[in-house]
């Protein structure tokens, strides 16, 4: 076939426009869309979301043995809540486990959600230090982002509850941004906000500082609970969670 008989080709399959700066808008509804579509399929309507560093192993090889703990703790609240939301019954919500998708904390909700023989969402991002998502998230629900914004939007939207383990620069980001949305009434569906761990967040953040400079208000302060124990948050989270939709949480 001479050049002059080729047909042109469709703008949805030129893949040099595709990934042109001039179609960053349509990448940005495909961030929107697809995984919207996914959802829908598999019908989750509401998560439990982890966040948490991405350095800590599970492997007791002393690379960070402070984070070892919160990485078993966050795999056995994950692998709790799990069995709790497949026992509830005459309801729609869910709660399915979601997490980032990386290594370290992340890798420890999806697992343990995975060790319950539940579903899990992994909300990936092409990072240089992280590779694919981790392979405890259900495959039908991994995604890979490419815009923070969009995978920002999906962990907010969907989200009943947010178990926040210690972290770095990643978590902190999202820790805040997800304070200011429900501070200022932006995100308007009741979420709760869990921080794990006293000894981490404590020393790190002075919280009663802030109230004394007036940067906040001594009512901000109930805008999370602080929690030390598997025990102690799923107890709050499976209370609250069933006070606000009206669950029957009788265990």
């Amino acid at each position: 076939m001479s050049r002059k008989d080729a047909k042109p080709v469709k703008a949805y399959r030129n893949i040099d426009f595709l990934t042109s700066s001039e179609a960053r808008t349509v990448r940005l509804l495909t961030e929107y869309l697809e995984p919207e579509t996914r959802f829908e399929r598999y019908n989750v309507e509401d998560t439990i979301v982890f966040f948490g560093s991405a350095r800590a192993s599970g492997k007791d090889d002393g690379a960070s043995a402070r984070l070892q703990r919160y990485y078993d703790d966050a795999e056995e609240l994950a692998y709790q809540m799990t069995l709790w939301s497949k026992s509830l019954t005459g309801t729609r919500h869910r709660f399915i486990v979601c997490s980032g998708g990386g290594p370290g904390i992340m890798e420890a909700a999806n697992r343990g959600a995975s060790r319950a023989k539940g579903l899990s969402v992994g909300l990936g991002i092409s990072l240089p230090h992280e590779q694919g998502v981790n392979p405890y998230a259900s495959r039908e629900l991994s995604f890979d982002f490419h815009y923070f914004f969009m995978r920002k939007f999906w962990f907010v939207y969907l989200a009943r509850a947010l178990v926040v383990f210690p972290g770095g620069y990643g978590t902190f980001d999202e820790l805040f941004e997800l304070l200011t949305l429900v501070q200022t009434h932006k995100a308007t569906r009741p979420r709760r906000i869990v921080l794990y761990g006293r000894e981490f967040w404590e020393k790190i953040i002075n919280w009663d500082m802030l109230v004394a400079w007036g940067v906040i208000g001594r009512e901000d302060l109930s805008l999370f609970e602080l929690c030390d124990t598997t025990e102690e948050a799923k107890s709050f989270l499976t209370r609250e969670l069933g006070r606000i939709h009206g669950l029957d949480t009788a265990e």
